[in-house]
């Protein structure tokens, strides 16, 4: 026994120790009263512990709310299920419980004995596979062995109406066999099985409930056992021997549909609920075509739908795409009135074109200048946006003092957006170095979004690229498909085998999202002019289809860049790599080096070499352009760009 200076936990009620403690050196801290309790039920002694039996049977007082929770401390049954002794700092314990033998053989674990103690190393129950938080247990020490009270009790050997054939023996689970009830494979678990006709079912399916109301559907659904196939009126996928029926309205389901929510929530259709339905045909919908999934829906199953927007999902669809997503009320009600209130631009001056306003001057959070709305169709230079870093072919704003140009759809880009592919809002960022989540090419000047409780970031096109785009390379409207849809394709872009990307199944099209956002013009070291985006290549000679920048073969059939001018062709990966998406030209203080160091692209082989680790400089460098300074280093060798701050800022 030792001083416990209040910071302990007594590990028989839960409760912190004050004081004195029974201290063992295998980590157990019990209160003095509670060390005793255990005792004198060790023992059998319970009459010198002058508790009264209570009978919730017999009793006429009403159980309070927290002895209804209450669970028996032995074998985690709850308490009011049969005679109990209850002490008043919140230990219960069933009568019948203190009738447990103190040693069992159980068929579990043929070579030693089981005695009852208290499981001091949290060890998980053999059985269940699962670990109380405290109590006891039936327990092999040498062999760390244990299994729970209420799992010692379950019968060895049962006759089941779904294998009338032969008794069920329990046993593990050793060939992962699927519960036939469920359907479900908990590995590792004991189950109850037949290994003549490998047939398991899991324990806990053994005895189902006969009756169960749900949310989906208004009336309550009966058990009924069916040794054979069916089909699921819930979910439309199939099941076996185990069903629930609504003999009122036809219906047959799965005991795990019941429990389906009445409505679900999901990020491809945040503005409305999504409702259940097992009669499609009450909706007028226009097509079947599930928005997860390649597959149709079938209007004799239930679905979730929005009758509103002509959505439908396939219910397991529906069911798995809403577990990635959490909505807090407060930010969903301000969506998306309140976010477009927050503009990241004032109107600085306008004009009314017709029966629309338009702002002709911005001033922009992204630039300390004004900015002037041109609609130029010819653009000098050829110019490129400073928010998505691709090339300017119509309306944009420009900066008269700076190299700053920005397309008008990036400019009004929102300051604060909902992704469909993120839980929570992400905010407009601008003036950062940034990796894109999604596409894996770096920024340094470039808009995107982020969220402070994400660790990644979205550049601008990948953020706001719609579930349902349209893509240069094909001319139907694209669906995108999650590893879970099953959808089996080759990227159209790089040839690559995907089960998910942007699709067009009936068109068998897939291209996966790096593809999807590459730029449809972009500048090249290897050609004077710019390089254009081709999907597919007419000229089918095999002597023409190779890449002029590793100079090997091309898959005529595959995106490339082309410069028609020069007849120069190139892969889209030799073409687009790692800093494509840098700005030259912006300068930045460096930790490590006293003067500006400017962000450079040098063509090939450069003489000089980097600071860092010695080799020429080519592609991305800082440069250092204070006169007699040679300092130079790769981008790459940045390995921490934190050290990193844009010159002119604190």
């Amino acid at each position: 026994m030792y001083e416990g200076f209040g910071f302990g936990v007594c590990d028989f009620c839960n409760r912190r120790c004050r004081y004195f403690v029974y201290h063992c050196s295998c980590g157990l801290d019990f209160h003095i009263q509670c060390a005793l309790f255990s005792f004198n039920i060790a023992e059998k002694k319970i009459g010198e512990l002058q508790i009264p039996n209570i009978d919730p049977l017999l009793s006429t007082e009403t159980p309070s709310e927290k002895l209804k929770e209450a669970q028996c401390f032995a074998c985690w049954k709850p308490l009011l299920d049969s005679a109990y002794l209850s002490l008043a700092s919140g230990f219960h314990l069933h009568q019948k419980c203190l009738e447990l033998p103190l040693k069992i053989n159980h068929l579990c674990h043929r070579e030693h004995s089981l005695s009852l103690q208290f499981n001091s190393e949290r060890l998980p129950c053999q059985i269940c596979q699962e670990t109380q938080r405290r109590g006891f247990v039936y327990s092999c020490s040498s062999c760390k062995f244990v299994i729970h009270i209420a799992c010692a009790e379950l019968p060895t050997k049962i006759n089941h109406l779904c294998h009338r054939q032969h008794p069920l023996i329990l046993q593990p689970n050793q060939e992962s066999l699927p519960c036939q009830i469920c359907q479900e494979t908990l590995d590792l678990r004991f189950v109850y099985c037949c290994s003549i006709c490998t047939f398991a079912i899991h324990i806990s399916c053994v005895s189902p409930t006969p009756t169960i109301k749900g949310e989906i559907h208004e009336h309550s659904f009966t058990l009924f056992w069916r040794q054979g196939p069916f089909t699921c009126d819930a979910c439309g996928s199939t099941g076996d021997f185990l069903s629930y029926s609504c003999c009122t309205c036809s219906l047959t389901v799965h005991e795990k549909c019941i429990s389906l929510p009445r409505t679900i929530r999901i990020g491809r259709h945040r503005h409305h609920s999504l409702s259940h339905t097992f009669i499609l045909g009450q909706h007028e919908f226009t097509t079947w075509e599930c928005k997860l999934c390649p597959k149709e829906v079938n209007p004799q199953h239930g679905v979730y739908c929005c009758s509103d927007c002509n959505y439908i999902v396939h219910t397991n669809c529906g069911k798995l795409e809403s577990r990635w997503f959490k909505f807090d009320e407060k930010e969903e009600s301000d969506h998306p009135e309140h976010f477009k209130e927050k503009s990241a631009f004032s109107v600085i001056k306008e004009t009314k074109v017709g029966e629309s306003v338009i702002a002709t001057e911005i001033k922009h959070l992204s630039h300390q200048h004004n900015l002037v709305l041109s609609d130029d169709d010819v653009i000098k230079d050829e110019r490129f946006c400073d928010g998505c870093k691709l090339f300017i072919p119509s309306a944009f704003y420009y900066c008269s003092t700076c190299n700053f140009f920005l397309h008008k759809s990036c400019a009004e880009s929102p300051w604060k957006v909902h992704l469909w592919f993120r839980r929570s809002p992400y905010s407009l960022i601008f003036d950062r170095i940034f990796f894109c989540g999604i596409c894996d090419h770096e920024f340094n000047t470039s808009f995107g979004y982020e969220n402070k409780d994400d660790e990644d970031c979205f550049c601008l096109r990948c953020a706001l690229t719609s579930d349902t785009p349209t893509c240069g390379g094909h001319q139907h409207r694209l669906t995108f498909y999650s590893y879970y849809s099953k959808y089996e394709g080759q990227c159209n872009g790089c040839g690559d085998k995907r089960s998910w990307g942007f699709a067009c199944k009936d068109c068998s099209f897939v291209v996966d999202d790096k593809c999807f956002i590459l730029p449809n013009i972009i500048r090249h070291k290897c050609d004077e002019h710019d390089l254009k985006l081709t999907y597919g290549d007419p000229n089918v000679y095999s002597e023409h289809n190779y890449c002029d920048i590793c100079e090997e073969r091309r898959n005529p059939d595959l995106w490339f860049y082309h410069c028609a001018s020069c007849d120069t062709s190139a892969h889209s990966k030799c073409v687009v790599g790692e800093y494509s998406f840098l700005k030259p030209g912006v300068s930045y203080k460096y930790k490590h080096h006293p003067h500006p160091l400017t962000l450079t692209r040098k063509v090939y082989d450069y003489p000089d070499q980097c600071h860092a680790c010695g080799k020429p400089c080519q592609d991305a460098a800082l440069e250092c352009v204070e006169k007699g300074c040679s300092y130079i280093l790769h981008w790459g060798c940045v390995e921490d760009k934190s050290f990193l701050a844009l010159q002119g800022s604190n």
